[in-house]
């Protein structure tokens, strides 16, 4: 974009909205037109690519990211610098392509400039730009139609949901010998298929990553309902912050189960609330050390376990942690706190009587390896006795990579958020806290 575009959309945004029709209004209809018709000037950052020296990129996003808009406006914009050229639409299906890719909202139709005629042969699968470039329908179940013909551009979309995608992107990419440097751009809401994962590998591919938020066009009130239907959940993680939600092989925890341990609110009665601590390994701020898991569950009348919130706090001292702590106990109204001693002893808990001298603690000891300790409390969830009240999306991360029989394979170093929901779960439901009723079978 010129740095005179630049300039007019700075200052077109800084006015407010009357003063802006204004200046429109002041505008030829040749320069109205001129300006409706410049993509970068309206496209946000995910949309564009400031580099060329590709072969694939991939735009991984969640949904109404405006994905398909940058897709339709990469291909006519080649329809119109390249008058021979041949470019391939690969969809799930052909109704995928006509529906979206095509004839939708933010297809090439739509985004087809008044001044620029075009014929789409629906029954051939051709869709003729005003240059002379033309554009080729194909579905990724027929990976064989895509066999023999060449092309020096793609568009592929939702490879995520490709029920037969490596075969389809194999045979196009070997067709894709058409010019100097033919490219094949991707626009998908991602899922851990097997075809995702291998483009995100290629060498000579660069991504641009996403989330329904990035698009400012949205009507507010659409994003916000879908916040509170699916915000911290596993399909919102997804499908709107365009996150790549990976299973482990013998987790204790999976997504799927995750998800149907969640509600909205805490269905029962409070009989009591446990704050469970995991206090970092380093000692200093801005050493970089682990998080302090801060972990808030509550036992209900139901002798269920609710959690219900992910306090946990990174890169502060041991008073920042400390106090966060402290707030958390109060914000509450906690029973007990119990907190890991391996991880300092005597400190931990002169910090924490610090920030809080009445401060309800208890504190533990390891004296078994993390996934060993988790593994009672991965059988509550499994046996409908845990949830979450809400989306603990870090959380649940490190949940899903304590492995059975080996270690950890989740974000960052350590499990400490899992671990504190570790001590505090295994306080209500596991250990003295509760109850224990023992019937003898004979």
């Amino acid at each position: 974009m010129s740095a005179s575009l630049f300039a007019l959309r700075a200052r077109l945004a800084a006015l407010p909205e009357h003063e802006r029709l204004g200046v429109l209004r002041k505008l030829t209809t040749p320069e109205r037109r001129a300006l409706a018709d410049h993509w970068p000037l309206w496209a946000h950052d995910g949309q564009c690519v400031a580099r060329d020296d590709w072969r694939v990129w991939l735009i991984r996003a969640g949904r109404g990211f405006g994905k398909t808009r940058a897709g339709a406006e990469w291909v006519s914009a080649i329809a119109r610098a390249r008058p021979h050229a041949r470019i391939a639409l690969v969809g799930g299906t052909l109704e995928d392509v006509r529906r979206v890719m095509i004839e939708g909202n933010s297809g090439l139709i739509a985004v087809a400039r008044a001044h620029e005629a075009y014929a789409w042969r629906r029954h051939d699968g051709e869709f003729h730009f005003a240059s002379g470039a033309r554009a080729y329908a194909y579905s990724a179940e027929v990976p064989e139609s895509l066999r023999g013909p060449e092309h020096e551009a793609a568009w592929c979309d939702e490879i995520g949901k490709w029920r037969r995608g490596d075969a389809a992107w194999d045979n196009l990419m070997l067709g894709l010998r058409i010019g100097e440097r033919p490219q094949v751009l991707v626009t998908t809401t991602p899922r851990p298929t097997k075809l995702m994962r291998r483009v995100m590998a290629m060498p000579d591919c660069v991504e641009t990553r996403g989330r329904t938020h990035d698009n400012l066009h949205l009507d507010a009130g659409w994003v916000g309902q879908m916040d509170d239907l699916y915000g911290g959940t596993r399909l919102g993680r997804q499908e709107l912050d365009g996150e790549m939600i990976d299973e482990l092989v013998g987790a204790l925890w999976s997504r799927a189960g995750l998800e149907a341990r969640r509600l909205r609110t805490m269905p029962v009665q409070r009989v009591r609330v446990v704050v469970g601590v995991d206090p970092p390994a380093g000692t200093a701020k801005g050493t970089g050390g682990d998080a302090c898991g801060i972990v808030v569950v509550a036992r209900g009348d139901d002798d269920h376990a609710y959690v219900l919130e992910d306090a946990s706090v990174t890169d502060l001292s041991p008073e920042g942690w400390a106090r966060a702590v402290a707030d958390c106990v109060a914000r509450h109204r906690a029973d007990r706190v119990i907190a890991e001693k391996n991880q300092g002893g005597a400190m931990v808990e002169s910090v924490l009587r610090a920030a809080d001298r009445v401060m309800p603690l208890t504190l533990v000891h390891a004296s078994q390896g993390k996934v060993a300790r988790a593994e009672p409390v991965a059988a509550l969830y499994e046996s409908g006795r845990a949830w979450h009240v809400g989306g603990f999306p870090e959380l649940e991360d490190e949940l899903c990579g304590l492995v059975v029989g080996g270690g950890y394979e989740g974000p960052g170093r350590s499990p400490d958020r899992a671990d504190a929901l570790v001590w505090a779960m295994s306080a209500l439901m596991l250990g003295p806290a509760k109850d224990v009723r023992v019937r003898l079978v004979k």
